[in-house]
């Protein structure tokens, strides 16, 4: 009996530890599968503006879910030396139903729309106390309330820095140089190999006249010969 105990333990064990390995694997699984598709908020490839002072800037923010959304939440703070100030916020309740968006910053307006998954905003006659971090902020309900954001960083300048173009002249001066100094190269070539090859017809012509010239001053010669010899 005992051994029987033993072994119906041991069936026991390895069904037990089978049915938490494919837990194991069904969760991870839907993590996974939950992660990929997951909320993602961007502000663009480019992260940053550099901007007049006095101008109206756009701060750009959209969203994407592969699952969709529901009763969407946004928002936009601006980080003001790490106090964060929200600048606006609103619930997109479904895909294609505009917000109402609740705007509490005088300069900015919000030019976004769910149709495009596009939440961004403007800020009107920037001044150089609105250089710093702005961040956008979502959260999807139908994701968990999975929740993500992304920041935008504005530089406030008095005018527009020149770009350098000197080293650009420099090498495309160079290479046009290099290249046009290779086609002079190539032409002054060409021309002499086409009067080499001139001249080379020349001298074959003359060799050829000069040959026919001697054989026949050769037959003259032997003609005036065979006339002059007295006959016996």
């Amino acid at each position: 009996m005992a051994s029987v105990d033993s072994t119906g333990s041991s069936v026991s064990g390895r069904l037990r530890s089978g049915d938490l390995l494919h837990t194991g694997l069904a969760v991870a699984l839907l993590l996974g599968v939950w992660s990929v598709g997951g909320l993602e908020v961007s502000t663009g490839k480019v992260t940053y503006l550099e901007a007049l002072n006095g101008s109206t800037v756009l701060l750009p923010c959209t969203y994407a879910s592969c699952i969709g959304i529901k009763n969407l939440y946004f928002n936009w703070h601006y980080n003001d030396n790490g106090t964060m100030l929200k600048l606006c916020e609103a619930v997109i309740p479904i895909e294609g139903v505009e917000p109402k968006v609740n705007v509490y910053h005088e300069r900015v307006e919000f030019v976004g729309s769910s149709k495009s998954n596009n939440i961004s905003i403007l800020l009107w006659n920037i001044t150089f106390e609105d250089a710093g971090e702005y961040i956008c902020f979502a959260r999807n309900p139908k994701e968990k309330y999975r929740n993500h954001s992304a920041v935008y960083t504005l530089i406030v300048v008095d005018q527009m820095t020149e770009v350098d173009t000197t080293l650009t002249t420099i090498i495309v001066s160079v290479v046009g140089g290099v290249v046009g100094l290779s086609i002079l190269v190539m032409v002054i070539k060409t021309l002499v190999v086409h009067f080499l090859l001139k001249d080379d017809e020349k001298n074959k012509e003359c060799l050829v006249s000069s040959g026919n010239d001697n054989t026949e001053n050769g037959h003259t010669g032997a003609k005036a010969d065979n006339k002059g010899t007295p006959k016996a």
